[in-house]
């Protein structure tokens, strides 16, 4: 979340970004909000000072055997009593509406990021590698995986309902391989490996801007009160929630989990294979750094590189992705998309995507540093996706594709798969 001294000095700009990010919040009415609950605050103070006085006078005129002073300041103890009860209430209800209000307040954009309503505005920033050139009509992920009886989606279907689908054989070792992949590149950058909880309280996904806004797109497991994660970064993050942490180096952080998302609204869109499903695997980065926009600016170009490196490595071509304010979360000041040649889609498909969120996830974490001056501060957080399966075979098959349905091992891949170069039919 933002500081309010932040929201308040540049209320108008808040509220363009949360337009632009189609959040429906009031920044006045908010601003509203936060004056009703100060102004009430002070006169419960006020009261409650009164009271105790009151109720001093009262045990000195006790003492002096003044009934009647006596019972006339009683009766105006309990009548400030009773308003007081009535105002706290007041002051209950506008703080639950404040808070309600803040946690819709987006984070604010980096000067950079384009504006845009969609994904169709997100600016190209650069292509790395040259798309394939095939002198026969290529195979989709699917056809390619039921030849080589890797991907069974009909039994996922029947097993599990739409978007769902089992791996077998290659295809279960590819999807262990280019995540050992990742996981190798990032311990050897310095990251720290977790094994992460995927269950996890409502509050933890609320402390990492997922909620009040992603609930939709979460599952719940009901009777036990917790939440599946789609992403690793709620766990990650949420390991120091409440801490005051060292960052005189930034913590780099890396995980790979089983990630859950419902897909809500979703419904008709790259339903084809594997591209959008309920149930993957990914490896991510976080990092928490000190409050300074320069170092995190840093990290988030680290966090990238180590991305485009995996894809690199994978001698898949990509273009990195500028992302404007109508495709952000609310969470983010900066993102970066990575998106990788599909050949069955005749495009581009995100497969990664890398954000910078100075402090807005921090303060609703309440991750804490001190400065050099001993002054405790919010920290700045980041994330990054070094890999996705099973998205990330499409593009690894269908790219390296021969004319009779053989798959060619980039060398990178090939030692996590017993020193396999093809795969043939």
């Amino acid at each position: 979340m933002l500081d309010i001294k932040q929201i308040r000095e540049n209320p108008e700009r808040i509220q363009a970004i949360a337009d632009q990010k189609g959040i429906e919040v009031s920044i006045p009415e908010l601003l509203r909000r936060d004056d009703d609950r100060r102004l009430l605050r002070r006169r419960i103070e006020e009261l409650r000072q009164e009271r105790n006085r009151q109720s001093e006078e009262i045990a000195r005129l006790v003492k002096r055997d003044s009934r009647e002073n006596t019972e006339r300041k009683k009766r105006r103890v309990k009548e400030l009593n009773g308003r007081l009860r009535a105002l706290e209430a007041d002051c209950r209800e506008a703080e639950r509406e404040y808070r309600r209000l803040m946690m819709l307040v987006p984070n604010i954009v980096s000067p950079d990021t384009p504006i845009g309503r969609s994904d169709a505005d997100n600016v190209e920033l650069k292509r790395v590698g040259g798309l394939p050139s095939f002198a026969f009509e290529p195979r989709d992920h699917v056809a390619l995986g039921e030849l080589h009886r890797m991907i069974d989606i009909p039994r996922g279907v029947k097993t599990a309902g739409s978007r769902h689908y089992y791996l077998t054989g290659a295809g279960a070792l590819l999807h262990r391989a280019v995540q050992q992949l990742a996981l190798d590149l990032l311990t050897a950058g310095g990251f720290r490996l977790l094994e992460v909880p995927l269950m996890v309280r409502g509050e933890a996904l609320t402390n990492t801007g997922f909620f009040p806004l992603g609930e939709s797109q979460t599952y719940r497991m009901a009777e036990d009160g917790k939440w599946l994660v789609g992403t690793s970064e709620v766990p990650l993050v949420s390991y120091y929630s409440g801490e005051i942490v060292d960052v005189s180096e930034p913590i780099r952080l890396a995980a790979v989990s089983m990630c859950f998302r419902n897909e809500v609204g979703s419904a008709g869109r790259d339903v084809h294979g594997l591209y959008r499903v309920h149930q993957f695997s990914k490896v991510e980065q976080v990092v928490i750094c000190e409050d300074n926009l320069e170092l995190s600016e840093r990290l988030f170009d680290e966090i990238t590189r180590n991305a485009e490196q995996l894809l690199q490595l994978l001698e898949l071509p990509y273009r990195v992705m500028a992302v404007c304010t109508g495709d952000m979360s609310q969470k983010t000041y900066k993102q970066v998309d990575i998106e990788t040649w599909m050949p069955s889609r005749r495009a581009y498909g995100e497969t990664h995507s890398s954000s910078n969120l100075l402090d807005f996830q921090a303060r609703r974490s309440n991750i804490r540093y001190r400065d050099a001056e001993g002054r405790v501060r919010f920290c700045h957080t980041l994330n990054n996706t070094a890999v996705a399966s099973p998205r990330i075979l499409i593009p690894l098959l269908e790219n390296h594709q021969e004319e009779d349905g053989s798959i060619r091992i980039p060398p990178a891949l090939r030692k996590y798969i017993n020193g396999i170069e093809y795969l043939r039919p």
